[in-house]
This record gives C-alpha cells, sequence and structure tokens, in this order.
C-alpha cells in the first residue's frame, strides 16, 4: 500500500512529492476509523505552518481532504458503522495520506456523506466549506442585507463564499482576474428560486483599466462594504513586485473600501498595516481578522461547531446550494504532477483524485 507525501528541503521552503509504501497499524485505536477511500481533493502543502509546527522536515502526508467508506471501526467508536459513506478533513499533524487505499481516521473529523452527493463532490467542496464557513459565521458573522467584497471570486473557495453570502442574503462584489472568469461570475444563478445573478458587480481587473474603490463606492452608494475577503493583497507599490501580485489590490484600496464598522478577513499571514493604516481603521470602527482554516484542528476546543460546519457544508451540497468550482476526476497515477501544479497555484479549479 502506497501515499503520496510531501519531502520539504531543509530551510522547509522548497517542496517535492513521492509515493512512499505505507505499513498499515495492526491495532485499530478504540476511536478511529479505517477508512477506504474513493476521492482525495489536492490542496497545497502549507510549508511555512508545517515548519513552525516543527512537523518536516521529514516525509509530510499530502492529500487530506477524502471521501470513503468504513470499512472498520475502533471499540468506542459511537458516530459511525462499517459501510457507511464518511467525508472529512485529515489533521495537520496525521501519519495518513489520502491518496492511498486505507487511511486510519479519529471519529471526530469526519462527518457522513449525504446519498445524493458524489464521491468527487464531497472530498472536493468540504475544505472551501469549511474556509467560507470560518470566514463568514464566526469571524464577521454576516446577516442579511450586508455586502461583501470577494477577491478573486472565480477561485474554488471564492465561489464557495459567493454562494453561501448569497444564501444568507448579502450583497456580493467580486473580482476577476480574465475575462473567461468575468463570463463564469456573470453566469452563476441560484439553483433554487429566483434565477437572478449571484453577484451584483463583477470588476475585471485584468486590464488595469477598472479602479475597485470607484466600483465599490458606486455599488454601495459611497457607503463601501461591510466585508471584505481578500486572495491576497499588495503591502508596497514596487516595480520589483512579481507578475503574480500585480493584479492584487493594494492594502489602501482595502482600507478605502471598507465601510464604517466593516469587517477585512484576509488570508494573509504576513498582512503589515503601517500606523496611517491602522489609523484608518480606526476612524472607520473596523476589524481586521486572520483566516486560518487549520485552526479547527490544531485546538479540539471546539469540535463540536468543526462537526456542525462540515455536516451543514454537505447538506447545503446535497441541497445543491453549494456548487463547486471542480476540475475533471484525476486518475491516481497522475497525482504527483498535479499536487506539483496545485502547490506552485498553477491552476484555477479543485482538483480531485478519484481513486
Amino acid at each position: 500500500m502506497k501515499g503520496l507525501y510531501c519531502q520539504l528541503s531543509e530551510h522547509g521552503e522548497d517542496a517535492s512529492f513521492v509515493f512512499q509504501e505505507v505499513v498499515p497499524p495492526s491495532v485499530l485505536l478504540d476511536h478511529f476509523v479505517k477508512v477506504q477511500v474513493k476521492a482525495c481533493a489536492l490542496s497545497a502543502v502549507k510549508t511555512k505552518l508545517i515548519t513552525e509546527l516543527k512537523l518536516g522536515p521529514g516525509l509530510i502526508p499530502s492529500g487530506r481532504e477524502i471521501a470513503g467508506i468504513v470499512l472498520e471501526v475502533g471499540q468506542k467508536v459511537s458516530f459511525f458503522h462499517p459501510d457507511e459513506a464518511v467525508v472529512g478533513i485529515l489533521p495537520l499533524d496525521s501519519e495518513d495520506s489520502g491518496l492511498c487505499d486505507i487511511v486510519f481516521v479519529h471519529e471526530h473529523f469526519l462527518v457522513h456523506k449525504p446519498e445524493k452527493v458524489t464521491w468527487i463532490e464531497a472530498a472536493g467542496t468540504i475544505r472551501d466549506g469549511l474556509c467560507a464557513y470560518t470566514a463568514l459565521h464566526y469571524l464577521c458573522h454576516i446577516t442579511a442585507g450586508n455586502t461583501i467584497l470577494v477577491m478573486d471570486g472565480a477561485s474554488p473557495f471564492g465561489t464557495i463564499v459567493i454562494q453561501l453570502a448569497n444564501h444568507r442574503g448579502a450583497k456580493v462584489i467580486s473580482t476577476v482576474h480574465s475575462s473567461d472568469d468575468e463570463q463564469y461570475l456573470e453566469g452563476l444563478h441560484p439553483t433554487v428560486g429566483i434565477r437572478h445573478p449571484l453577484v451584483a458587480r463583477v470588476v475585471n481587473l485584468s486590464s488595469g483599466k477598472a479602479n475597485l474603490v470607484e466600483n465599490c463606492m458606486e455599488e454601495t452608494g459611497g457607503l463601501g462594504v461591510d466585508i471584505i475577503i481578500d486572495s491576497g493583497v499588495r503591502l508596497y507599490s514596487g516595480e520589483d513586485e512579481s507578475p503574480l501580485k500585480q493584479h492584487l489590490p493594494h492594502k489602501h484600496e482595502i482600507l478605502c473600501v471598507l465601510a464604517v464598522g466593516g469587517h477585512w478577513i484576509t488570508t494573509m499571514a504576513s498582512l503589515q498595516l503601517d500606523p496611517p493604516d491602522s489609523h484608518l481603521l480606526y476612524l472607520k470602527g473596523g476589524s481586521v481578522s486572520f483566516l486560518n482554516d487549520e485552526v479547527w484542528s490544531l485546538s479540539n476546543v471546539q469540535q463540536g461547531k468543526y462537526l456542525h460546519i462540515l455536516k451543514d457544508v454537505m447538506e447545503k451540497l446535497s441541497n445543491r446550494i453549494f456548487r463547486p468550482l471542480l476540475d475533471e476526476p484525476i486518475p491516481l497515477y497522475e497525482a504527483v504532477v498535479s499536487m506539483e501544479m496545485v502547490q506552485k497555484n498553477h491552476v484555477r479549479k479543485k482538483q480531485v483524485i478519484q481513486l
């Protein structure tokens, strides 16, 4: 039995992916579940976080969002029984790779998969759904009538955020980086109810002509947006910036479009706010929150909330409120190439391996 693992360099920056033989444990622990994996979604390995937690530089399991069938349960498992379909996210310190025929998971990291949801959909939605819930419900407490700006809304994560925000009655503005992404968002409609566009305004930043601040202020009548969820920002304006960062908004633009009492949810762990930025945020009575989707597995204090989120994500996926942005299923023999592309952020759709 083989699994896909990430090999970090000595400095913990560069990563390579290899298949390694795995020796399954001889005894199933009391609270663990033996799962036969049917699908596994790919997400980039957070090398810096793993290095900080001293989980590297050895082999790090790759592929953590899994969906499969329960084969066997431990003596004290109360949530699951053999032959049930489950979905979940392997914890950060798991020794098992999701790209393996069999994995052993603690029962508190799994939930039941609805019958109407496919293996590919379940594995491909679970993490982005968790991130969207964490951002909208636990960091900014979204309510009906809020206006939300979703940066790079045509990404797998952005698509789920848009659908969840619209379902909660919020007005959505989104940025895109290409005409194809713009066309995709303009064609995004709810599956039930009135067939109105999910995104009120799409701002295409690819040409450099669209002004983010002007568009947001025009759409909100000069009041600004209540919630901003970024996909990265530029900290400084300089000629030495990489081409990948040229399309990102400057942090000052984000602060300018934020409404009074607004919430900025950032995915940047290294965000720096200068005194003028902090003063502007202070004048608006706004707040900045950091979105770390690993926080649920790093601490089990709120395990009940974590499982509730996973269950609700699957319920909304079953009811077609969520329609994930998935690529075609990928065979296992292409997992190494696909994982390398995901790690380098060279893919636009969610990559899911079918086992």
